[in-house]
């Protein structure tokens, strides 16, 4: 047996796959825990060091026969983590994650020293939410000086792990999109970006190379192979963030298909050969991790909502199914704004979640679970119905992520976008799209990784579905009142529905 090793660096686990290059099939998958420290002020921080733990508990569950057999590596990561590492290569502090909304007034005082959001716009192609790694760095600049000064190195999340895998610091095109500092129209570091977060310093210096070739950054070092007990000196891929894994996971390498992730985050992107720039700014214009673009839109409470309502309701997997299943398309009225870490798609890092439309009828467990599923699929509609209006059509969603378990919130997905749902069958998150580039290392033709997508990826026929015409109708009136509510929570954040995506009109 040959395999190929997919490693996906969660939020809140850490997953491998080895995938049987010739028969086909993932022949392991384990995961192990991450634990997340967060508090009321937005503050969401991991140590660095606890993803090589749980890469090596991980790998410790695979039968040493089946790691033998790894003939390459490649690895997915959370994206907008900021990872700094002095000369020697220690990590100099706790790594803020991408769902750490505490940097909010470094945001704005990033765009306000790069000349406004349509200079950033213009310069980079992105605006700095929070979450973005940007807004990272001048918070350790401002609250962590002599830390900041010893940074010799900045680092995402993949990237470290790639480091430990084979010592070498580089980045990858599309991780590097999620930074807030990328240039993603010309693929280089945007001097205006880096000027604002440090006008005296040239960060560049603390910038890796760019990598956007799929090319092997190096080998897997002797020692840490033993300590992993996987082969020596086999090709470590470039990797890149989750979600450009997860595109090549789901066969998005190229125009027509949409990806839909339905994770920690809500993730919603499609592939394009051109760079997409959102005007409005609320479509990530990221790079994809394949030579095209990635443009995305990413909600911050996806999973998040349905497993809080489920603990509130003490509700087994198997229970928050019958539930689902019980309750009617539009949960009898119950709308569910599902801000609960804040947000960044609306830009309302300081919200809370919201039920709306309780009454003394509808109160019940069912309605709460289905509102709580369909606010955070209503989150992500918008993400389809800007990609469209930039031009990118949809004429299918393949599901990722936890949520593509449950039955029921498939079909919502295919009942709210009005579009087919496909599964496929090789699904595991992003680390089958991390293993997949790997093995496009070992093809003969550098540009292998499309026929590889072709080869590998089967859609799953029993986990697929279609929209039900009748749901699809009902669904258009139910958005159009979850686009009030989130309007109205604009409001008593202190936001102006004028630039959320609860307008109507939008």
């Amino acid at each position: 047996m040959r395999t190929v090793l997919g490693i996906d660096l969660g939020t809140q686990a850490l997953k491998v796959v080895f995938y049987d290059i010739d028969a086909r099939r993932v022949a392991a998958v384990e995961s192990a825990p991450l634990s997340l420290y967060q508090n009321e002020r937005g503050r969401a921080e991991q140590q660095a060091h606890w993803w090589v733990e749980a890469l090596q508990k991980a790998l410790g569950k695979v039968g040493s026969s089946v790691r033998a057999t790894a003939s390459a590596v490649g690895v997915s990561g959370q994206q907008h983590g900021f990872v700094p590492l002095d000369a020697a290569g220690n990590v100099l502090a706790p790594v803020k994650l991408w769902c750490d909304t505490s940097t909010e007034a470094e945001c704005a005082e990033i765009m306000a020293a790069a000349g406004g959001e349509a200079r950033c716009l213009h310069d980079a192609g992105n605006l700095i939410p929070p979450g973005f790694t940007a807004s990272k760095v001048l918070w350790l600049r401002k609250h962590h000086p002599a830390l900041y000064a010893q940074m010799a190195t900045i680092l995402l999340p993949h990237d470290y792990l790639n480091f430990y895998l084979t010592s070498e610091r580089c980045m990858e095109m599309g991780d590097a999109s999620g930074t807030g500092f990328l240039d993603v129209r010309n693929r280089a570091w945007s001097e205006t970006l880096l000027r604002a977060i440090d006008p005296d310093r040239d960060l560049q210096d603390c910038l890796p190379t760019l990598r956007i070739a799929n090319e092997a950054i190096g080998t897997l070092q002797t020692g840490v192979a033993e300590e992993l007990g996987l082969p020596a000196g086999i090709p470590v891929a470039i990797g890149g963030g989750d979600n450009m894994m997860g595109a090549i996971g789901t066969g998005n390498v190229r125009s027509g298909r949409v990806t839909m992730s339905l994770g920690t985050s809500g993730t919603v992107y499609a592939y394009s050969d051109e760079p997409v720039v959102d005007p409005s700014g609320q479509i990530a214009a990221f790079c994809s991790s394949t030579g095209g673009w990635l443009p995305l839109l990413c909600t911050m409470n996806c999973t998040v909502t349905t497993e809080l309502t489920r603990s509130l309701l003490d509700a087994d997997l198997a229970e928050f199914e019958a539930h689902l299943e019980s309750a009617p398309p539009g949960a009898s009225g119950v709308i569910t704004v599902p801000f609960f870490n804040g947000e960044r798609t609306p830009n309302l890092p300081g919200a809370k979640g919201c039920i709306v439309g309780l009454d003394s009828q509808n109160m019940k467990p069912e309605n709460l679970l289905r509102s709580g599923v369909e606010g955070a699929t209503f989150a992500l509609k918008f993400g389809i119905d800007q990609l469209e209006a930039l031009g990118l059509q949809a004429s299918e969603i393949v599901l990722t992520g936890g949520g593509v378990n449950s039955p029921s919130w498939r079909q919502v997905v295919a009942d709210i976008f009005g579009l087919p749902v496909t599964v496929m069958q090789q699904d595991q998150g992003a680390a089958p799209g991390a293993a997949m580039q790997a093995m496009a290392l070992l093809a003969d033709q550098p540009d292998s990784l499309g026929d590889i997508v072709d080869t590998h990826l089967t859609p799953d026929p029993d986990r697929s579905c279609e929209p039900s015409e009748s749901a699809v109708n009902l669904y258009q009136d139910v958005y159009a009142s979850y686009q009030d509510a989130v309007a109205a929570a604009a409001q008593l954040y202190g936001q102006s529905a004028a630039t959320t995506q609860g307008r109507r009109e939008s």
